[in-house]
């Protein structure tokens, strides 16, 4: 089986399916932005600022952060160093808990790899046995997103290190792209060489709102950083990129205002969702999933009717009859929370 990722269709109106950020950047990003000359575009760009700006925000030293062209990257770069010494014949393993990120399936695919995938547990919660009863000597890798997409549901610290420390020959690759709205992250455990071969990857587009300019990070030590500082092209971000990171981890007031706009946004999403006597999943990341059964398709056709789109999962293991609804900005969650009563009501 090949694997793909393919884009979800980017539509006009209200976009609340690419669990995007749904208020923009800070203007101080667009500020600093502007600020670069034109001698500056003409040059091969310095990334020390951002560097040092992402080592202080998460208190880590410079040489346990690798800048990364959005997630996405970092994920490529894990699955080729980890996965590049198997054969056709023979190859490396890549555990992927499901539902995942289709990126994992596709950079692992791509590096070579055999993937394996473990399916989550009754109530989608974090399946850690099978987790463990899925290593093998040839596995290489290990796939974990906390919280995870579409759930939104966090895995337990302590499972984290007991995967590690159950599979000293591969990477656990800990996708945080959506910890900012937990409040809850590993990275310190990674930097720290505490759990020596975790790799954490961050995204700043979520929370800082840069997905269109593809900024992300990675952590860990120096020496679980190496194999993939080889490989990464040199200048990988642009230089829009670098001068718009230290902008944004800066500007601390407009961060905290989106987690709490995200943070009001769940419990309107919540309400509605009780008052239909709809089941959900409490979530610590920016959107929730919830389970719509038959009347899913006439849920999502009706709502993007109305110009609001939201994120059919019910392809995803575990997820059948589920959507995924990006929780932003207030003033959109109330024009969804309008939408679906009118929706859910014309489907009884």
């Amino acid at each position: 089986m090949t694997h793909e990722y393919r884009r979800p269709t980017a539509s006009g109106g209200l976009r609340l399916h690419l669990n995007e950020n749904t208020a923009g950047c800070s203007p101080k990003v667009l500020e600093a932005m502007r600020r670069v000359t034109r001698e500056e575009a003409a040059v091969y760009p310095d990334y020390n600022e951002a560097i040092e700006a992402c080592a202080s925000k998460f208190g880590v030293s410079a040489g346990s952060v690798l800048l990364v062209n959005g997630l996405d990257e970092g994920i490529l770069l894990a699955a080729l160093v980890m996965l590049r010494e198997g054969t056709p014949a023979d190859p490396c393993e890549a555990i992927i808990v499901q539902p995942a990120f289709d990126m994992y399936a596709a950079c692992a695919d791509g590096a070579g790899g055999r993937i394996v995938e473990v399916l989550p547990d009754a109530g989608l919660d974090f399946p850690a046995r099978r987790v463990l009863d899925a290593l093998s000597d040839r596995t290489r890798i290990i796939f974990l997103t906390s919280p995870n997409n579409p759930t939104g549901l966090s895995i337990p610290p302590e499972n984290v290190g007991s995967i590690a420390n159950a599979a000293p020959q591969a990477m656990v690759f800990l996708d945080e792209a959506y910890a900012d709205f937990s409040g809850e992250s590993m990275i310190q455990s990674a930097a720290s060489g505490a759990i020596p071969n975790l790799i954490v990857g961050r995204t700043f587009a979520k929370a800082y709102g840069l997905a269109g300019v593809r900024a992300g990070a990675l952590f860990g030590t120096p020496a679980g950083l190496s194999a993939m500082r080889r490989v990464i092209p040199p200048y990988s971000l642009n230089l829009f990129a670098a001068a718009a990171l230290p902008a944004a981890l800066a500007d601390l007031e407009y961060y905290n205002w989106y987690l709490s706009e995200v943070r009001e946004s769940k419990g309107l999403l919540y309400e509605v969702l009780d008052r239909h006597g709809l089941r959900y999943w409490p979530s610590n990341g920016n959107f929730v999933l919830a389970f719509f059964g038959e009347a899913l398709a006439s849920v999502v056709s009706g709502l993007a009717e109305r110009g609001i789109h939201i994120r059919d999962r019910s392809a995803d293991p575990g997820c059948t009859g589920c959507a995924r609804m990006t929780a932003g900005v207030v003033a959109h969650t109330q024009r969804l929370v309008s939408a679906l009563e009118e929706v859910m009501c014309g489907a009884r």
